[in-house]
């Protein structure tokens, strides 16, 4: 069950002061103290508008992120962030338009969702005080649309959240822990949402849009958001409340990947046949298998037929000494009057060694 938490705030005294000291203060108009002095005595006493609708803890040093929601009949007109220490919107300063950073300042429009996120980084104690989400209207007695927030920048928050950032898929779950200092162990514990101002509240378990919310405190130091079967449209900024303070939380919802749901259950799947994709490296690898190959192949046949010849060479030189050689030697032979077939007779005798023994007397007869 939601609860409409926001109060709407009316003032009795219009407030035409206010808007044209604004005007002036941005645009710096000639004749400033004089309007200022003729208004102030035509309308009377400023007109207050009670405490800021949000009060932000930060850390010292921290960062934060701060949804800021306009109408959609905004769309086209300029956002921006202002700052006034002693909480009096007159006198703000402009820290940045939408989609501009100055310092550590950005403002970004998402005019799809009708709304604007202003990131402040490194936060420290002198960052304390009011600051407006504003829509510029235009006009000098036109008031701009704005809403007015508190932070107090603390060395230890009396209310925090582990991220700012949490996500789930649809039809899961998501759990979001918020602490809380012991000061606040008895205030109303809440889980609310920027866009619609409905909150959840600790000990009860509501639903909306089939997704089921229940919060739970621990009585100590924090308590603990469940949502159950989440929607796609369950997206977008909540805050984590106790007592007056309030924390932002992002919440992004996005669809499962079936792949990844069971991966016990086999996902049957059809694949089409995919041209061969090559890479740089392995087209590289390709055309140096290409080129190289086939002229180390032609260098080896070259380097054979080279061996080759040459060994041929060799033995026809080889050859060619020896005839040369023989034909020499014939020649020769020729020139002394001995023929090669004389020389071939020669070469066919045989020659032995006859030992002559010399005749011994006989003897005498008797």
């Amino acid at each position: 069950m939601f609860l409409n938490k926001r109060k709407k705030k009316t003032c009795v005294i219009k407030m035409q002061r206010e808007e044209t000291l604004q005007f002036l203060a941005r645009r710096n108009v000639s004749l400033k103290k004089f309007i200022m002095f003729f208004l102030w005595f035509i309308t009377g006493p400023e007109c207050t508008s009670g405490q800021a609708s949000r009060v932000l803890p930060v850390q010292t040093g921290g960062s934060v992120v701060i949804p800021c929601y306009y109408e959609r009949k905004y769309t086209e007109h300029k956002k921006y962030w202002c700052f006034d220490a002693s909480a009096v919107y007159n006198y703000c300063s402009i820290l940045a338009y939408a989609n501009e950073t100055k310092g550590n300042v950005s403002v970004i429009d998402h005019p799809d969702q009708s709304f604007f996120t202003v990131t402040m980084r490194n936060l420290q104690n002198k960052d304390t005080g009011s600051y407006w989400c504003a829509v510029e209207i235009g006009g000098v007695f036109q008031i701009d649309e704005k809403e007015q927030l508190h932070l107090t920048v603390q060395s230890a928050p009396d209310v925090s959240v582990v991220s700012s950032s949490v996500s789930g898929h649809e039809g899961g779950n998501v759990r979001v822990q918020c602490f809380y200092s012991s000061g606040y162990q008895k205030k109303l514990k809440q889980w609310c949402r920027y866009k619609d101002q409905g909150c959840y509240t600790v000990g009860r378990t509501d639903t909306s849009q089939n997704s089921s919310v229940q919060i739970s405190d621990d009585g100590r130091s924090s308590f603990t958001v469940l949502m159950t079967g989440l929607r796609l449209s369950d997206s977008g900024w909540y805050w984590c409340s106790a007592g007056d303070l309030q924390v932002p939380v992002q919440l992004s919802v996005t669809v499962p990947d079936v792949s990844l749901e069971d991966p016990h259950v086999p996902v049957l799947t059809v694949t089409e046949p995919k041209p061969t994709v090559v890479t740089t490296e392995a087209h590289e690898r390709n055309r140096y298998l290409e080129v190289w190959i086939p002229l180390a192949l032609f260098l080896l046949m070259v380097a054979a037929v080279i061996v080759s010849t040459i060994i041929l060479r060799k033995k026809r030189n080889r050859n060619n000494t020896h005839i040369t050689a023989v034909n020499r030697d014939g020649a020769r032979d020729a020139g002394d009057g001995v023929s090669s077939s004389s020389m071939v007779a020669e070469n066919d005798v045989t020659y032995s060694s006859v030992k002559v023994r010399p005749k011994t007397k006989a003897p005498p007869p008797a």
